[in-house]
C-alpha cells in the first residue's frame, strides 16, 4: 500500500516535534561520528524565525542547472541527490549497492533483461505515489531525447527498451549485458510533471517552488547566484531529516568561509586547505574530519580538439599532438613535491584514474612503465625528437614552434593555483614557457569548450563505481560540434572504446572487469593527455556545537560531503536535540542568523550546463 500524504504531519520544514525515543535513535544510528561535548556557551544548531533547524549551505560555486536531465556541476547533482530518489543506493559505510526506489531485482541468464521491483511506501513531495512508470518514462526520455541525455546519457546508452509492466515493476532490455545496472546515478523524476515540458534541453525546472521531488528534502526556493533551500520531506519513506532545512549560500571566497565558520555563522567547510584544518583543530567548538581522497587533482593537454566526425578546431599548440612531448612533460613533474608544498602531506602521489580509496579499480604502473620525476630523462626525449633550445632557453619543435604552452588554472582553489606555479617551474627546467593563466572557472570552461588552450586543470570525484568517468574519455565524449562535449579532454582511442565496451558488459564476473579498467588505466597514463597527479585527502570541518553528530561515507575513514548520497544530511543531528533537557533561549541564538553550510564538494569547476568538466561531475 503507498502511503498516502497526511494532511496532519506539519509541511516540509516545519519545527519537528522531536521526543527523546526519536532522538536516540538518531544519535545511535551506525557510524556516525561522535561530537565533542557541548560547552555552555556553545551556540546550538540555528533556529530561525519560524523555530525550523537549519543549517545554510554556503558553495563556492552557484548551480548551472535544477534540471536533473541538465545539471553536471557537483553542487547541482549533490542537490539532486538530497531532492530525488534514485533505483539504487550506496551503503552509508561499505558504499556497497543497496535497494534505493527498488527495494528488489532480478537479471535474466544472459544478463540482458533486468527486473526491478519498486516499493510501495514512496511518494513525490506533491502526494502522488511513486511508480514504476515515473522511471519507465525518465529512462526512455533520456534514451528517446538526447538533450535530456546531456547530464547522465552514457548509462542509457546500451537500453533496449523500458517498459513499466505495472505500478510495482519495471523491466530494462538491454543491447548487451551491462555492469552498471545497480549503479545506475539517474535521479527519477516524477512523470506527472515533467510529461508536458517541451524542450528539455532548455528548462532549467526553476520556474515552480516547490520542485516535486522524493528525497529526504524538498528544493523550496532559488536565487540565482546566491542561494538555494531545501527543506526536510517529512513523509520520506526512510526517516526524515533532523534538521529542518538546508540552505546552500553562494560564497566564493574560502577564507571568508573559514573565518564565518570560527564565528559560527558556518556549520560546515569543505575544501579546506591543509594549514587551515591545522589551524581549525585547534579552534574550540569545531570538529575536523579527515577522509581519504575520493577525486584526483590533475590536468588535461589539448591533443588537438575536434568533433566526433573529425572536424578541428580550436588553437590548441600543435607539438602537443605528439606523444613524445606530453610524456616529457610528465617527467618534468615531482608529484612528491606536490603532496608536500601544496597540500602538506595530506595527499597521495598519484598515477591511475581510480583513486586508492576504491581499491578493486585502483591502478599503478609496473616500474618499467612508470612517468615518474626525471628532468634528465624529460630532456634527453625532447633533445632526441628534434626540439631543439632557443637562446632563451625555450625550445622550439621540429616544424619551428616555440614551445610557449598556456595553462588554465581555477583562480578559485589555492591548491591549484600553488600547484601551477610548480608546475611552471618545473616544466621551465626542461625549456617549456608557461602562460600561467589563473581564471575565473567560468573563463576557463570557455577555453575549453572553445578547444582555445594548451593544458588545463581537472580533478573528478569518483563514484564507488568508474563507469562514468571511464565513459568521459571515449570518442562518444567528444563534441557532436564545438561546444556539446561531456569531457574535459579531447581524447579518443579505439584501444580504450573497446576496452570500455567490454567492462560495461563484464556483468558476471567482477575481477575480469577491474582488470579492463586497469588496463584503461595504463592507455591513459601512456598516452599523457588525461594526466592524475594527486588524490589529495578530503579536508572538512564542521560547527561540533551546532552539529551533534553525522555520517561519514564510507566509516571508517570517509568523507561527510560527497557525491555517495544523502547520507550525511539526512543522518546529522542538530547540537539542540542532543542537549536533553538543555534550555537554550531563542534569543541567545537570534544573533546567529541562517547557519551556513559550505559544501563545495572538494571542486570547484564552474562549467556551463553543456558539458561537465573537471570539479563538476562524479
Amino acid at each position: 500500500m503507498v502511503r498516502p500524504q497526511d494532511p496532519a504531519r506539519p509541511a516540509a520544514g516545519a519545527p519537528k516535534n522531536r521526543t527523546a525515543s526519536g532522538t536516540a535513535a538518531a544519535v545511535t544510528a551506525a557510524a556516525l561520528i561522535a561530537a565533542p561535548a557541548l560547552s555552555a556557551a556553545a551556540p546550538a544548531a540555528a533556529e530561525t524565525a519560524d523555530g525550523a533547524d537549519t543549517l545554510t549551505v554556503a558553495a563556492s560555486q552557484p548551480v548551472d542547472s535544477l534540471s536533473p536531465f541538465l545539471a553536471q556541476r557537483l553542487i547541482s547533482t549533490s542537490i539532486h541527490r538530497l531532492a530525488y530518489d534514485y533505483l539504487t543506493n550506496y551503503d552509508p559505510e561499505t558504499n556497497e549497492t543497496i535497494p534505493g526506489l527498488a527495494e528488489s531485482w532480478k537479471t535474466s541468464d544472459d544478463g540482458l533483461t533486468w527486473t526491478y521491483t519498486i516499493r510501495d511506501d514512496a511518494t513525490w513531495s506533491d502526494g502522488e505515489s511513486v511508480t514504476a512508470e515515473d522511471v519507465a518514462w525518465t529512462y526512455t526520455t533520456m534514451t528517446e531525447d538526447e538533450s535530456a541525455a546531456t547530464a547522465n546519457g552514457t548509462f542509457v546508452a546500451n537500453f533496449e527498451d523500458v517498459e513499466a509492466v505495472d505500478d510495482s515493476t519495471v523491466r530494462i532490455e538491454l543491447k548487451q549485458p551491462q555492469a552498471t545496472m545497480l549503479a545506475l546515478d539517474i535521479p527519477i523524476v516524477p512523470e506527472h510533471i515533467w510529461k508536458d515540458i517541451g524542450d528539455l534541453g532548455s528548462f532549467n525546472n526553476d520556474e515552480d517552488f516547490p520542485i516535486v521531488g522524493s528525497g529526504p528534502f524538498v528544493i523550496t526556493g532559488h536565487e540565482p547566484n546566491q542561494s538555494i533551500t531545501l527543506e526536510a520531506n517529512e513523509d520520506y519513506w526512510r526517516d526524515p531529516p533532523e534538521f529542518d532545512r538546508l540552505v546552500f549560500r553562494y560564497m566564493p571566497e574560502q577564507d571568508a568561509q573559514v573565518e564565518a565558520l570560527r564565528a559560527g555563522e558556518i556549520s560546515f567547510v569543505s575544501g579546506l586547505t591543509p594549514a587551515q584544518a591545522d589551524a581549525l583543530k585547534d579552534t574550540e567548538g569545531v570538529t575536523v574530519n579527515t577522509g581519504d581522497g575520493k577525486r584526483f587533482q590533475g590536468f588535461t593537454v589539448n591533443p588537438g580538439a575536434a568533433t566526433r566526425d573529425g572536424e578541428e578546431f580550436g588553437d590548441g599548440h600543435p607539438a602537443l599532438k605528439d606523444r613524445v612531448l606530453r610524456r616529457a612533460i610528465m617527467r618534468a613533474l615531482d608529484k612528491d613535491e606536490i603532496v608536500e608544498n601544496v597540500y602538506g602531506g595530506y595527499a597521495q602521489a598519484a598515477d591511475g584514474y581510480i583513486p586508492a580509496r576504491y581499491d578493486t579499480y585502483h591502478w599503478t604502473p609496473r616500474e618499467s612503465q612508470r612517468l615518474d620525476f626525471d628532468p634528465g630523462a624529460a630532456n634527453r626525449m625532447l633533445d632526441e625528437a628534434g626540439y631543439e633550445r632557443g637562446d632563451d632557453g625555450v625550445r622550439v619543435s621540429p616544424d619551428g614552434d616555440r614551445l610557449k604552452l598556456r595553462m588554465h588554472v581555477h583562480n578559485d582553489r589555492p591548491d591549484y593555483v600553488a600547484m601551477g606555479k610548480l608546475m611552471a617551474e618545473r616544466l621551465g627546467d626542461i625549456g617549456i614557457e608557461i602562460d600561467n593563466r589563473t581564471v575565473d572557472p567560468g573563463v576557463l570552461s570557455d577555453a575549453l569548450h572553445a578547444g582555445e588552450y594548451d593544458l588545463i586543470f581537472t580533478g573528478w570525484t569518483v563514484n564507488p563505481d568508474p563507469d562514468y568517468v571511464l565513459g568521459i574519455h571515449t570518442c562518444d565524449a567528444l563534441p557532436s560540434e564545438p561546444g556539446t562535449m561531456r569531457s574535459d579532454s579531447y581524447f579518443c582511442n579505439e584501444d580504450y572504446d573497446r576496452l570500455y565496451e567490454r567492462q560495461l558488459a563484464t556483468y558476471d564476473d567482477p575481477q575480469a572487469r577491474a582488470e579492463t579498467v586497469e588496463r584503461m588505466q595504463r592507455i591513459l597514463y601512456e598516452e599523457a593527455v588525461v594526466n592524475v597527479l594527486t588524490y589529495a585527502d578530503t579536508l572538512e570541518a564542521y560547527r561540533s556545537d551546532q552539529i551533534a553528530s553525522i555520517q561519514v561515507q564510507p566509516d571508517p575513514g570517509g568523507n561527510i560531503w560527497g557525491q555517495d548520497g544523502h547520507w550525511s544530511w539526512s543522518s546529522a543531528v542538530p547540537a539542540a536535540d542532543s542537549q536533553a533537557g538543555a534550555d537554550v533561549p531563542v534569543w541567545a541564538l537570534a544573533g546567529l542568523g541562517a547557519v551556513v553550510l559550505v559544501a563545495v564538494g572538494g571542486g570547484v569547476y564552474a562549467m556551463r550546463r553543456r558539458a561537465a568538466s573537471a570539479e563538476d561531475r562524479e
